[in-house]
């Protein structure tokens, strides 16, 4: 073979131009990823999650802020250390519970089937603790602020348990009527007890057990009177 052949040359050469358009065309092409409802929604979480970021940054931001300017009013006398100190006691005694509250909400008063009904057993129709967990469960779901059962103040480690024709709550046995009292947003706590398919409103008509919710603009809450420690927890240090 001649290497000096012209036609071979450039056929070579036409190749290798071809090839680097090719690679360079290739390189060019966006890639379009059809759009389909999955994806629309997939999209939408990921913004909604940056979202909540941005949102749960902007409150450090805030509360860091406020912190800021709280130290520089102590360091120049403009606030006292001691009612700043009376302050976060005081609010940290409203949310451990120790506080007693009032607000608008709801007045919960519930009483056992007295009459059985069809097909009832006794046990289906007396109130059990687990009934007024569930009761519980659906105020605070629905924002109530504050709880009460017969001037007995619902806490984080408030039990609630059968004992008989009683139910012992925070170590106190109380009988019926049970009177619930919550605070928070009336028309939120109402729907939450007694809107069809709720556990209240199926408490009253498969069972029959009674339970009449009322709206009141002051509901008052009492304070827990027990004392509570920790005998097995403890706060973590720093780094661990």
């Amino acid at each position: 073979m001649n290497r000096n052949n012209p036609k071979l040359m450039i056929t070579v050469f036409s190749i290798l131009v071809g090839i680097l358009i090719a690679s360079q065309m290739k390189l060019n092409v966006q890639l379009l990823t059809p759009v389909t409802v999955k994806s629309i929604m997939d999209t939408r979480k990921e913004i909604d999650a940056v979202r909540n970021e941005i949102s749960e940054l902007e409150k450090i931001v805030a509360q860091r802020e406020a912190e800021l300017t709280t130290l520089e009013s102590i360091n120049t006398g403009e606030v006292n250390i001691i009612d700043i100190l009376k302050k976060d006691v005081m609010e940290n005694r409203n949310r451990a519970g120790y506080t007693a509250m009032e607000g608008p909400g709801l007045e919960i008063i519930m009483y056992d089937n007295i009459g059985g009904g069809i097909g009832l057993n006794f046990n289906d129709y007396i109130i059990h603790d687990v009934d007024i967990m569930n009761i519980i469960n659906d105020l605070r779901v629905a924002g109530a602020e504050a709880i009460s059962i017969n001037d007995q103040r619902i806490i984080a480690s408030s039990e609630v348990k059968c004992g008989g024709p009683i139910i012992r709550v925070n170590g106190k046995s109380i009988g019926t009527p049970f009177v619930i009292n919550a605070i928070g947003d009336p028309q939120l706590l109402m729907a939450a007890v007694n809107a069809p398919g709720t556990y209240g409103d199926n408490l009253t008509k498969i069972y029959g057990i009674g339970l009449q919710p009322y709206v009141k603009d002051k509901v008052e809450v009492a304070a827990y009177k027990g004392s509570f420690k920790f005998n097995y927890a403890k706060p973590m240090e720093e780094g661990e």
